[in-house]
């Protein structure tokens, strides 16, 4: 890895000595467009002002800088020679005064990888696209700075482009202005920003398709809060592009923070932009949010497809107050923006929006997400010990986003709604603009709770893993509940806390009353409990009659893992989708997951669950995490004697299920994209070339482009489209998504010669973007390869060093944990895991961090893998 890092103390020594007055940073970026002109990255000029102070005049301190070559520094009007203070990633500065004035004039490189400034071209009409990424620590980049959350300053950018691009940042356009160099470019210039980090500041620059709208609301003292909205993505998209329903989402975001909230947004205006080759789903940067464009929909998506983005649109909408006005001081405590955007995201699609389901995709796609992360090595309590940027940078976790939001959504349950969202009003009001740590939100939550703050902080936020709750029941003899308990376990030895949680406990059992659709599982009795300890009784549900099933954590109100008793799990066997409410059925699904990733289930049981009543299910978000789900169980759990059978039943559920969805419906949708991941059998190929070719056809069902991609990309895996084929469809569809496509269906065939391909494309140049390098890897790494791929396991360990060193952080990580060989991993894979980590003990701390959760995943594969085999004999 370059030496960009940072560390934890040498930004407490740096925020100690300085502060920052204001930045202003003109950027020109005119060399976007033309040929390249020649070796070495392309670059553009970044001049950088830095007024600041220094607690102690003639100390020393630094500058963070990534750029192939600084032209000049001045420091307080002096000459520094370039050669002498810059090291590619820091520019040092000795003999600081009391008042000080930074001017840095640079050639920063253009992007590829989805850091700093990312460039991009679109193959479809040749037009360039500029954007800015930058956390945890990428400005320095794209200027000069100082590059930690709690320097915060005002930045005033000035941007110069060819002239009719959209150009946007943070600020408002205060002026555009021929650059007067006669070239047709133009500089435009923003107002200055209220005092932000440097990760959160953007540049968005191109010919990008804009939609403009308009954000009102009066305000309590009777003033109009108005806010310019602007949505944008690339021309090519622009017939893709469902502006008004981003809008909707919008001002239905901003209505709910302001009346939660009680503080105006802040950040004037309010843009929106879809950009390429996104690394991440979106960023907060104050008004100038940016998302990866696979959210402007191509094609038909199911509604899961628009509640996901609804959820990330009020995520990011979230963080203009929780990490943008008030910001953690450090990454430490990184989940005083992310847990509470991620919560407050999905208390907003419910509260305000059409999507009011919306906890039970939380419940069953993002707690999965947590429990996975909390059962890892690499676990980590919510406020996590970050000793650098790299740790930093895998912190963006199951456990800092959805464990983070979970247990907000306890301590909602635990302090009371009105005493939480009244001391979120206060954390604004006394930290604007300023940084803060875990004590600071603590002691507002100590104040309008009247509770005790720092225990349930120690029992939640600075302890690791997840509990486990079991119900324990004792009957008489005509059947009537005695003594229900709820047993509570630690999640492993090496995470011990036992937990306070708020639960509720729900007995289910068959009724046909009136009103209730015949036979269904539904709630008869309820209690909700405090479980302390290992073993908690459930006084109130004494007497009750016996039910068919015990539901512990009904409607989800903490986080833990749940089992069932033996009477329960026999229901749920037999009778899962007779479970008549959609939550409670969502918190089974992902209960029985969990049996099946813990080895406790076989993945057969799972399979045949699946194969019985995923095709009842509801909600649609529910059944395509439930599909995937399969796939893994099928892929990495099944005992590989019975995988071959295993699939074949799979495969024959699904195309059943897809002929016998509703027409036109999401479900419908859904099950033509399973059956396409799972079809293998001759007859199940064929129906994939006839829907591509249409000489089949199934009611309903428009085969558009992006399914037409799904069904090509699976037919490749298999063996049944071959290179021709592939540039046949690439003429259809030549723009960027087809291009990736493309990419990742050529990577996909089963043949030698094209793993190799593959693999010397991502792991021995860096000639792919980070977009390509993503579609390679998910094209070579395929279930049904897993000779081909046998080679590749010494070659991993081989390369892996080295790929640390040598590529940026995000390149490196993605190809880490793409390329590990889980798909053709056994005993000996593992063991050569193992050799790996006994012998490079002094490798970088975020490596090894990486491999030793791919590890624990194909341990817990083999585990299961033994599981299903047990069964079977």
């Amino acid at each position: 890895m370059p030496g960009e890092n940072l560390t934890r103390d040498e930004a407490r020594e740096r925020a100690r000595l300085l502060s920052v007055d204001a930045y202003d940073v003109a950027l020109d970026l005119r060399s976007a467009v033309g040929a390249d002109t020649g070796p070495g990255p392309r670059t553009f000029r970044s001049t950088t002002t830095v007024r600041f102070s220094c607690a102690e005049p003639g100390a020393a301190s630094f500058a963070d800088l990534v750029a192939p070559e600084v032209v000049a520094v001045k420091l307080n009007g002096r000459e520094l020679d370039p050669a002498a203070v810059f090291d590619g990633t820091r520019i040092a500065l000795e003999g600081l005064a009391g008042e000080n004035e930074l001017v840095v004039d640079a050639r920063c490189a253009y992007s590829r990888t989805g850091e700093g400034l990312h460039r991009f071209v679109d193959p479809e009409d040749g037009e360039v696209y500029l954007y800015t990424q930058y956390e945890p620590a990428d400005a320095c980049r794209v200027f000069a700075n100082f590059e930690q959350p709690d320097l915060k300053a005002p930045f005033t950018f000035s941007v110069t482009a060819p002239a009719g691009w959209t150009v946007l940042s943070n600020g408002t356009v205060a002026g555009v202005e021929p650059s007067g160099d006669g070239d047709g470019a133009a500089t435009t210039r923003f107002t200055p920003t209220l005092p932000i980090s440097t990760y959160i500041t953007a540049v968005v620059a191109g010919p990008y398709h804009y939609v403009s709208d308009r954000y009102r609301r009066t305000q309590p003292d009777g003033s109009v809060l108005e806010i310019p909205l602007g949505a944008l993505c690339r021309k090519g998209l622009a017939k893709h592009f469902d502006a008004d329903d981003i809008f909707t989402v919008t001002k239905q975001g901003l209505d709910f923070f302001h009346d939660h909230f009680d503080y105006p947004y802040p950040f004037g205006k309010y843009d929106q932009a879809f950009v390429p080759e996104y690394n991440i789903g979106a960023m907060e940067n104050p008004g100038c949010v940016t998302f990866r464009e696979e959210f402007v929909f191509r094609g038909k998506v199911t509604q899961a497809s628009y509640e996901q983005r609804a959820t990330i649109i009020l995520h990011e909408m979230a963080h203009m107050w929780f990490g943008d006005l008030v910001t953690m001081e450090w990454w430490d405590d990184l989940w005083l923006k992310e847990s509470f955007a991620d919560f407050m995201g999905a208390f907003a699609l419910v509260g305000a929006t059409r999507f009011t389901d919306g906890w039970i995709t939380f419940a069953n796609r993002r707690k999965s997400w947590a429990y996975r992360a909390d059962q890892l090595p690499s676990t980590h309590p919510v406020t996590a010990d970050i000793r650098d940027l790299e740790d930093a940078k895998l912190n963006f976790d199951g456990i800092t986003y959805a464990k983070g939001a979970s247990v907000l959504k306890q301590l909602v349950a635990y302090a009371g709604q009105d005493a939480f969202l009244e001391g979120s009003r206060r954390y604004f009001k006394r930290h604007a603009y300023g940084n803060t740590r875990l004590a600071d939100l603590l002691a507002v939550l100590t104040e309008t709770s009247g509770r005790d703050m720092a225990a349930w902080s120690r029992a939640w936020l600075e302890t690791a893993g997840v509990n486990v709750l079991t119900p324990q029941a004792v009957y008489d003899a005509e059947g009537h509940i005695t003594e229900l308990a709820v047993l509570q376990e630690a999640g492993s030895d090496t995470h011990p806390s036992l937990r306070p949680h708020r639960v509720a406990v729900g007995l289910y059992r068959k009724d046909a009353a009136a009103g209730e659709r015949a036979g269904a599982l539904v709630r008869y009795a309820r209690a909700e409990v405090d479980v302390d300890g290992p073993r908690t009784v459930v006084t109130e549900l004494t007497g009750a009659e016996r039910p068919d099933l015990i539901l512990v954590n009904d409607e989800d109100l903490t986080y833990c893992k749940i089992r069932f008793d033996e009477v329960s799990l026999d229901t749920l066997r037999e009778r899962l989708g007779e479970l008549s409410d959609p939550l409670a059925r969502a918190l089974c699904w992902s209960a029985l997951w969990n049996l099946t990733r813990d080895g406790l289930m076989p993945a057969r049981d799972y399979l045949a669950l699946v194969e019985r009543f995923a095709g009842a299910e509801t909600d649609i978000g529910v059944l395509q995490m439930v599909q995937a789900w399969a796939q893994s169980a099928l892929h990495h759990y099944s005992a590989p004697g019975h995988r071959a059978e295993a699939g074949a039943r799979i495969a024959e559920g699904a195309l059943r299920e897809l002929r016998l969805a509703a027409p036109g419906s999401g479900h419908q949708l859904a099950w033509a994209r399973f059956f396409a991941q799972v079809a293998s059998a001759d007859t199940e190929l064929r129906m994939l070339r006839g829907l591509l070719d249409g000489s089949a056809r199934i009611d309903g069902l428009d085969v558009d482009q992006e399914l037409r991609w799904t069904f090509l990309a699976s037919l490749a895996a298999q063996g049944e489209a071959d290179e021709k084929a592939i540039a046949a469809e690439l003429s259809r569809d030549d723009t960027a998504s087809g291009k990736r496509h493309q990419v990742r269906s050529l990577a996909a065939r089963p043949s030698a010669a094209v793993k190799a391909e593959a693999w010397a494309a991502v792991v021995d140049t860096d000639r792919l973007s980070n977009a390509l390098v993503e579609a390679t890897i998910a094209g070579f790494d395929q279930p049904n390869q897993r000779e081909l791929l046998t080679p590749y396991a010494p070659r991993y360990f081989e390369a892996i060093e080295r790929i640390w060193q040598e590529r940026s952080i995000e390149i490196a990580m993605a190809i880490v944990r793409g390329l590990f060989p889980s798909t053709q991993g056994d005993a000996t894979t593992l063991a050569a895991t193992d050799a790996w980590l006994t012998g490079h003990p002094e490798a970088p701390s975020a490596l090894r961090r990486l491999v030793l959760e791919s590890r624990d995943d194909l341990a817990r594969t083999l585990r299961g893998q033994e599981c299903d085999a047990r069964a079977a004999g």
